[in-house]
């Protein structure tokens, strides 16, 4: 190794370790770690943000995950000064503040009869030790499904066990792990879609299970988080996913793929949240050699309250590579400046980097409506745009979303529609390893580039305890028609390369039509212990017979202290 490589590797060490050192030296204040993402718990969090009328400046809710302190604080607030909270309302807002009873004021989380006087003397916590200077809970993890796929021999089944231990140490720095041990089998859909990645969706590495079409892999998440300037400046590093949008899709940034190692600064001054996120990402895995080549992600998205109801976010994103399976890798210093133009460095280094830029917005009003959207702009020429030639370059993606909670007056009913669209070719790249994703899978949208989507959601709550959803998902894309076709949904395919320069527009190439519908009921039988009912219907339908494929499937799950496993593409 020479001496170069040497620095380089001292100097991207001396990075994903400067949150640390410079928390452990400052007058660091409390802090807590972040609520797992979860799409029942945060339409909840969300829920509750229209009801009130206004934003909370701490709570930013379209940069997920939540911390735990902003959302218990949301919770006796709303909980104090809202009149007109059904029973569900109230059972959910105990919910949270018991899930997050080290930081609410009012949490009435005391169990009647522990085990053993020490098991379960909190609702929420299996174990769980508080003083002065130590705070720890510990919790099980299980997820098991069973189901039954029509016209399929094989069941499908789920089987996770894994632990939860979260915690903070002097109420300065806090401190959260999870592991769980996963076998399944899938319906045959996503089985089809692991052989395509090569990648379990969501989770990245697996292995197949001898004798028959199941998969066996390894869930882990960990970071630690202090506050390095108090109610300022928060800093989190470690091993997880984030999210940015309002929507039940994100454009920009998802929870779709593998969990990933990032450094994360969120700046909270005013009505002004400024998140920078660095990132190391698993690039294209190509080589069979047992080494996954690296890449890395840059991204900063600055979000203000421009009134009490309605807020506007704008961000950059860039992705970069410096080497491949070969060569030693180092992260490019320059994009560790907090407050700069991406791609004002990124043209300055003369680098083939992927830079996307764009914002997002969302206006609350009423108290029942919720009106957002995102546009991302991965290249944009607009003389181009105006010639209307369907430029290849014209790369963009946009999301529009509206909800309406208490639907009609009924309370607990509360409805969402959303529309997503990808031009051909967005996300994608000319330079191997510098598209927008990770571990094989996309860091955005689920099915890439080059579609159109409609999403629609019902949610009723008619006991505390029940839950009612019903999903409607259509997409139309266009699909490749062999291997050397690239007709810009394929975000790993190289855009230049079996393209055409005009002529395109969204969903070219083989028309295919996909409708996902998913009826799920779930109970709540103790606190973060929920039993799921779940029908799918899918119907892939291709201008290509032999891809059509029709899904009907039915499951029955129990999970504790883990969300739904979801499946929706």
């Amino acid at each position: 190794m020479t001496y170069n490589s040497r620095l380089i590797n001292c100097l991207q060490l001396s990075f994903w370790l400067w949150g640390l050192i410079s928390g452990i030296f400052s007058p660091i204040s409390a802090q807590s770690v972040y609520i797992p993402l979860n799409q029942d718990v945060y339409h909840w969090i969300e829920r509750y943000e229209i009801k009130s009328g206004r934003f909370n400046n701490k709570l930013h809710t379209h940069l997920k995950p939540y911390q735990r302190q902003y959302v218990a604080k949301m919770a006796d607030s709303t909980w104090a000064s809202l009149d007109n909270l059904s029973a569900q309302d109230r059972f959910n807002l105990e919910y949270l503040r018991n899930d997050n009873w080290e930081w609410s004021d009012s949490a009435q989380n005391e169990s009647r009869k522990p085990i053993f006087k020490t098991i379960y003397r909190k609702k929420s916590d299996f174990f769980h030790y508080q003083d002065q200077n130590f705070d720890l809970h510990l919790n099980p993890v299980f997820y098991g499904f069973v189901g039954r796929e029509q016209n399929v021999s094989e069941t499908p089944y789920l089987n996770s066990r894994g632990l939860e231990i979260r915690g903070m140490i002097k109420r300065k720095i806090g401190f959260y792990t999870y592991f769980t041990d996963n076998q399944a089998t899938f319906p045959t859909y996503i089985t089809d879609k692991i052989t395509a990645l090569d990648a379990v969706p969501n989770e990245g590495y697996y292995k197949r299970t001898p004798g028959r079409n199941g998969v066996d892999f390894l869930t882990a998440r960990g970071y630690v988080t202090f506050a390095a300037v108090k109610d300022l400046l928060h800093v989190q590093f470690g091993y997880d996913k984030n999210q940015i949008g309002n929507g039940y899709r994100s454009m920009i940034l998802s929870d779709f793929s593998s969990n990933y190692l990032f450094l994360k600064l969120n700046t909270n001054v005013w009505k002004l949240n400024y998140q920078n996120l660095f990132a190391q990402l698993t690039a294209e895995k190509l080589n069979a050699d047992g080494f996954y080549p690296q890449k890395f992600m840059a991204l900063h998205h600055l979000s203000i309250n421009i009134t009490k109801n309605f807020n506007l976010g704008v961000f950059e994103a860039i992705m970069f590579n410096r080497g491949d399976s070969s060569t030693i890798r180092g992260y490019e210093l320059r994009y560790m400046i907090p407050l700069i133009f991406y791609r004002s460095i990124e043209q300055q280094a003369g680098s083939p980097d992927n830079a996307n830029l764009g914002l997002d917005f969302k206006w609350n009003f009423l108290n029942r409506f919720s009106l957002y959207g995102q546009i991302l702009i991965d290249e944009f020429v607009l003389s181009e745009i105006r010639n209307g030639d369907g430029w290849r370059g014209n790369k963009h993606a946009a999301q529009i979303g509206f909800k309406y909670i208490d639907f009609a007056g009924i309370n607990n009913l509360d409805l969402q529609a959303e529309l997503n669209l990808a031009r051909p070719y967005t996300y994608s790249h000319n330079f191997r390893y510098a598209e927008y994703s990770n571990y094989n899978q996309p860091l955005a949208h689920p099915l890439g580039a080059n579609f159109y989507e409609m999403i629609g959601i019902v949610r009723y709550q008619p006991l505390r305890r029940l839950n009612l959803t019903a999903k409607a998902i259509y997409a139309r894309y266009g699909a490749d028609n062999g291997t050397n076709t690239n007709f810009g949904g394929n975000i790993f395919l190289n855009n230049t390369v079996n393209t055409q320069l005009y002529g395109n527009k969204i969903g070219q190439g083989v028309r295919t039509n996909l409708m996902f519908l998913d009826l799920t009921a779930t109970w709540q039988i103790k606190h973060n212990l929920f039993v799921d009912l779940k029908q799918i219907v899918r119907r892939l339908d291709s201008e290509i017979d032999a891809r059509d494929k029709n899904t009907f499937y039915t499951s029955v799950a129990i999970r504790m202290n883990i969300p739904q496993r979801l499946y929706e593409f």
